[in-house]
């Protein structure tokens, strides 16, 4: 430690026994906690409390203090446990009593501080720290504390019920340790007395009729088998699986959730490959489930590697019941087969329909969200029902928009309940958009566009369902087997595209921004595939909404890009078009209000540059200098940073490097020959990129800052091994622009430099350590301030504060 935390400690170990002294906030008492588990994991915690005695009185004190504080006696308790943790320093606070004060039956067990989860808390994660060798668990048995963790496995606090679990079981995998760890009996008559004692409390509670202690007792196996797997394990599954298969028998099934939990935990671990009994379980379980509890084991059966086809084959059919249901309310006339045997809908699944609205719209959304899962996994079910699945999901966008027509009193029940559901609408397009990686018959295609076209249209649709249909109607265009270009596309897209042109004109003019952002952004897709783009992208650059300003920004930079943007003025001067559509963004960059849209235009300008953008390279100086003047007059950090961006790709285009984007690689790339280097330097020198650069350099924003320190050091490492043009000359004169880096180091931004030469520059440039810059830069804001040291003076200052102004500086 420290010798001047040492020193520190002694005063702050009184403050936080004192009652006349406030309690440090708990972020500082988990900062102190957080320091001392780093100590005594670097070294002894024996040599830590006998170098400080401070420590040790600290305990004592709190536990005599008449009426403790529960902040600090939570502190403690984990304080202790930490410092428990080593063997040598367990014995060595037992030797005083302390341990037993601490954590036995005499200590606050009986107090009035128990009543604080706090304590009880902090008492628990005592316990997990100190429980760490053989000893403790000795102690544990001596002090009775297994019976106290039992009790806080109901306790009112949730926090505190699930550490009581997580701690019975870190206890059995460390009594478990050892000789017990190879194959013991599942009688348990060879198994350790701490051991044996949790596995009974365990058996007891899965008997019990209270389905609390049920679902106490499935949580505590379902942790172990999750994060123990020796072999101990399988003794102990072997021995509790029949009180498990017990409570399928029950009516309801208690605590189901944590029951299909720990079959899956016990099927995921080593347990589940040599225990045959475990798959006949899980059928069992899989049949005895109501179809909403049954869908995540269902789900997570089939994401098992290894597992019999004919429970693969009887969970996809649990995931499909209830879209077979739909398909059967929605059908008017026998069709061709369908999903599945086993994937009819049975009266259970009905009935789960028929019961309530809420019931309905959870078991549709369940099934349809674990079917998008299971879409993409490679160990999906084979053959998959691709056209039966597409039926559905139509069938329900139907039922949803009120657009079918139900033949029997289960359709008509779904057309009242799903209508206008939004909640399904995401989910059914989501799960729509996932089959667009299979194929289809040409009719279900054409149900498909068919009905992703009525809910683009519809007036209904919230902007929520729009956004999704747009991306489901998008990954059906790319999906299309064939090459990705208009004139490739069969008839039936042609035809669906022709009549998405004006639902998309309409979106584009919506009342609701929401509506207009997702038709731009469905459009900057599909565009680069689509040739036929809406004159209204332009207009939206100057939409009231900041966030539709953006996204036209984004879309029409793209589009100009691509060649396909086209301003109202028409084809027969694209010079000027390009000028006006340049214009307009450079004047969103000077004068928008918002900084979403000034942020995109940087973004677009700089792959503009990048993109070697045919009309910004008629005249790459200028627009590099217009862009950067108007950049470094922005309030968004981010924009200026942008802009420091443009200018390290321009520098990188001239020196011919594009692409060198590290100025901190081992290994530098050659550096430009003197003659070139002259003339990038008189370039960077007409754009003001210098002036630029070196004042952000003293940017109020690190990460300006930074940047700008990159692409200087960028340069300079460049410049260095030529040895600067200014080498056939006289020495160049800094004076006047140190001068101005004095003056905007002090905050005076608004001189300016002035005409520059490329010589002073340099020099002004070798002259500067910005090595050492970049590394103050690196440092955090705080880095100060981090330090224990500086948390025990804090800690210590705040009680001075209080005491004079009552004020806390936290």
């Amino acid at each position: 430690m420290d010798p001047e935390c040492s020193r520190l400690l002694p005063a702050l170990c009184a403050v936080l026994v004192d009652p006349r002294q406030p309690v440090a906030d708990d972020t500082c008492l988990e900062k102190l906690l957080d320091w001392f588990k780093t100590v005594t994991e670097a070294g002894p915690s024996l040599l830590l409390l006998q170098e400080n005695p401070c420590l040790v009185e600290l305990l004592f004190r709190v536990l005599k203090a008449h009426d403790p504080r529960p902040r600090v006696l939570s502190f403690s308790l984990r304080l202790a446990g930490l410092f428990a943790a080593q063997e040598d320093c367990f014995q060595y606070l037992q030797q005083g009593e302390l341990l037993p004060m601490l954590f036995g039956e005499s200590g606050p067990l009986g107090g009035a501080a128990w009543t604080a989860p706090t304590v009880r808390s902090g008492w628990l994660q005592g316990l997990r720290s100190l429980a760490q060798h053989p000893g403790a668990l000795r102690f544990l048995a001596d002090c009775g504390a297994v019976d106290t963790i039992f009790s806080l496995q109901g306790d009112s606090s949730l926090f505190v019920a699930s550490a009581a679990g997580q701690l019975l079981v870190h206890i059995l995998a460390l009594a478990m340790r050892g000789p017990a760890e190879g194959h013991p009996s599942p009688q348990g008559c060879d198994w350790p007395a701490c051991a044996q004692k949790i596995v009974c409390h365990v058996e007891d509670s899965l008997r019990s009729t209270a389905t609390l202690q049920v679902t106490q007792a499935l949580n505590v196996l379902t942790t172990t088998f999750g994060h123990c797997h020796s072999p101990w394990t399988q003794g102990l599954w072997v021995r509790l699986s029949p009180l498990v298969a017990c409570l399928l028998e029950k009516d309801p099934i208690p605590a189901s959730h944590s029951l299909v939990d720990l079959l899956l935990s016990v099927a995921r671990s080593p347990v589940g490959s040599s225990d045959c009994g475990l798959w006949e379980t899980l059928a069992q379980t899989l049949s005895h489930l109501s179809p909403t509890q049954a869908g995540p084991l269902a789900l997570g059966i089939l994401k098992l590697q290894d597992c019999p086809q004919a429970l693969k084959t009887q969970a996809f059919g649990v995931l499909l019941q209830p879209l077979a249901c739909v398909l059967k309310a929605a059908a008017q006339a026998p069709g061709p087969p369908g999903f599945p045997e086993g994937a009819t809908g049975d009266s259970i699944t009905v009935d789960t329909f028929l019961s309530s609205k809420s019931a309905c719209v959870g078991l549709l959304c369940q099934a349809l969200a674990h079917l998008e899962l299971l879409q993409l996994l490679p160990q999906r079910p084979s053959p998959w029902p691709q056209a039966p699945l597409l039926r559905a999901a139509v069938a329900i966008l139907r039922f949803c928009h009120g657009s079918a027509a139900p033949t029997s009193d289960v359709g008509g029940h779904l057309c009242a309940v799903l209508a206008g559901c939004v909640r399904v609408q995401r989910a059914a397009l989501d799960f729509l958009g996932t089959l667009s990686q299979g194929t289809g018959p040409q009719e279900l295609v054409t149900q498909v566009f068919a009905v992703l076209l009525e809910y683009l249209t519809s007036p209904d649709s919230s902007p929520m369902v729009l956004k999704k249909a747009f991306q489901a109607t998008l990954r059906w265009l790319l999906g299309s087997p064939k090459a990705p270009s208009c004139c490739d596309l069969d008839p039936h897209t042609q035809l669906f595209l022709g009549e998405l042109l004006p639902v998309l004109r309409k979106r584009l003019c919506s009342p609701c921004w929401e509506a207009r952002d997702s038709g731009l952004e469905f459009l900057t897709q599909v565009t680069r595939h689509w040739g036929e783009v809406p004159e209204l992208t332009g207009q939206l650059l100057r939409d009231p909404e900041s966030y539709v300003r953006a996204s036209a920004v984004t879309a029409t930079g793209q589009l100009s890009s691509w060649g396909l943007y086209a301003t109202p003025t028409g084809p027969e001067h694209p010079e000027v078009q390009q000028e006006s559509l340049f214009t307009e963004l450079l004047h969103i960059l000077s004068t928008d209000s918002e900084g979403f849209p000034r942020r995109a235009v940087m973004h677009v300008f700089t792959q503009w540059l990048k993109d070697g953008h045919a009309d910004v390279a008629e005249d790459l100086e200028q627009f590099v200098a217009r862009v950067l003047q108007a950049a470094s007059q922005d309030l968004d950090w981010e924009v200026r940073a942008q802009g420091l961006e443009l200018a390290l790709v321009f520098l990188e285009q001239l020196l011919g490097q594009p692409g060198s984007r590290c100025p901190y690689a081992v290994a530098l790339p050659e550096a430009a020959p003197p003659a070139t280097l002259a003339q990038v330097l008189q370039a960077l020198c007409r754009v003001q990129l210098f002036e630029f650069a070196l004042r952000a350099l003293f940017d109020c924003d690190r990460p300006v800052a930074q940047k700008s320190c990159d692409l200087l050091l960028f340069l300079k490492a460049k410049a260095t091994p030529c040895g600067g043009p200014q080498e056939a000359g006289a020495s160049p004169d800094v004076v006047s622009v140190e001068a101005a880096l004095q003056r905007w180091q002090a905050g005076e931004q608004g001189q300016p430099l002035g005409e520059l030469e490329p010589e002073a520059v340099m020099a002004v440039l070798r002259s500067m350590d910005l090595e050492g810059l970049r590394g103050m830069l690196a440092k955090s804001s705080d880095h100060m301030e981090k330090s224990p040291q500086s948390l025990l003076q804090d800690m210590l200052a705040t009680v001075g504060v209080l005491g004079e102004n009552e004020a806390d500086c936290y």
